[in-house]
């Protein structure tokens, strides 16, 4: 049996006009590997995996990323690791004139998904 354990991000790369598309390059029960391509001016809205964690690395471009329930940003960039651990809110505006390209690890892979409102964030973990 032959499993793929090599792959090149750059053919998975999906830029579009509305939202950013979640471009799988592979999965299994461990973890989801996805590639984002986001536009300047874009967002992927804030979420959480209630029972999983998200490491992005940022391969290109820089952003606001959510840092936590109130709606707190901080600047990420090409080079930048960041970790949302389990539950924990997480999304990214593309405030820049560049695009923002990384790759997620969604891990385990039925970590689940839960878009939120900041303001219900807040409720949620006042």
């Amino acid at each position: 049996m032959s499993i793929d354990r090599i792959f090149n991000s750059s053919q998975f790369l999906q830029p579009a006009d509305e939202e950013p598309i979640r471009s799988v390059i592979t999965e299994s029960k461990d973890a989801t590997v996805v590639a984002w391509y986001v536009k300047a001016g874009q967002e992927i809205s804030p979420h959480l995996h209630p029972n999983g964690q998200d490491t992005w690395t940022i391969l290109k471009g820089s952003g606001k990323y959510y840092l936590d329930k109130t709606g707190a940003m901080g600047a990420i960039a090409a080079g930048d690791v960041v970790i949302a651990p389990v539950g924990c809110v997480h999304g990214v505006l593309n405030d820049g004139d560049q695009p923002l390209i990384f790759i997620s690890v969604v891990s385990p892979a039925d970590a689940g998904y839960q878009p939120i409102s900041i303001e219900a964030a807040v409720m949620l973990h006042p």
